[in-house]
């Protein structure tokens, strides 16, 4: 065939893709179990991060069955759905079926013979989805620590939720009021305690420039928790009002719903 040709270009140019393309997908799938595990190491991680245990990914799985006791996953009554295992719910396709068919997956940690409730997080920041772990002292409402995480962000703006000195302000915070009534963490831009010396207003300083992903873990936070509080009604004899029935609680869940501007994406 006469290289100088079209049809030698064409060919040329058409067998070479096959061969990038078969390359790539033979790549992909021969890691996808080592991807995979990385994924679930490093959501180990996160979890152990929320209570103060800071690890490596080759350390996590070990420290990870060391320090969390229970994998509970819940039903929107704050049963527990014991057929469903935890770790593996996806909240990227969880919270796009109805609340009735959700479960909300639990994880009970143990450190130094004190219990913390690590509860997974997800919503939407600016560009595109938000997630995290928020952990619950053993009074279930006082923040142990957090960890925010998110897919596009803008660098040096929002993206900034990843930044340990932002995590940190939500230790100590109270996500519930005096009467029980839940009530998040607003981060607000008109937030008058900079220092978060404040544990008890319910607030955290936003990050300068980034108002509508602060909105977006300020939602995040309110509506995934309110699937949470029938539970800790249960367990719980601080926390929740004891007054606030499970009707009450159902209501309480669906105003969180409502009022949120959460667009679950991915």
């Amino acid at each position: 065939m006469n290289r100088d040709s079209n049809g030698y270009t064409f060919l040329f140019a058409t067998l070479m893709v096959i061969v990038v393309a078969s390359s790539l997908a033979f790549t992909a799938t021969s890691l996808k179990s080592k991807q995979d595990e990385n994924v679930r190491k490093e959501q180990m991680q996160n979890i152990l991060s929320t209570i103060g245990i800071k690890t490596d990914r080759d350390q996590a799985e070990g420290l990870y069955n060391k320090y969390i006791k229970e994998q509970l996953s819940l039903v929107k009554d704050g049963s527990i759905d014991a057929s469903v295992n935890a770790f593996k719910i996806k909240l990227a396709t969880e919270t796009k079926k109805p609340i009735e068919q959700q479960r909300f997956p639990l994880y009970i940690a143990e450190v130094d013979e004190a219990k913390y409730y690590i509860v997974p997080l997800r919503g939407a920041g600016l560009w595109d989805a938000i997630w995290g772990y928020i952990a619950l002292e053993d009074d279930m409402t006082t923040i142990k620590g957090a960890v925010f995480d998110h897919k596009g962000e803008t660098a040096g703006l929002g993206a900034e939720i990843t930044q340990q000195w932002f995590q940190d302000r939500f230790s100590g915070e109270k996500i519930y009021d005096a009467e029980g009534v839940l009530v998040g963490i607003n981060v607000s831009k008109t937030n008058n305690d900079p220092q978060g010396l404040d544990k008890e207003d319910h607030e955290v300083d936003a990050i300068s420039g980034a108002t509508i992903t602060g909105d977006g873990v300020t939602d995040m936070i309110s509506e995934r928790l309110a699937h949470y509080t029938p539970y800790f009604k249960q367990n719980a004899t601080t926390v929740v009002n004891p007054t606030i029935d499970a009707t009450e609680a159902e209501q309480a869940i669906e105003e969180a719903t409502e009022e949120t501007t959460i667009a679950y994406q991915n």
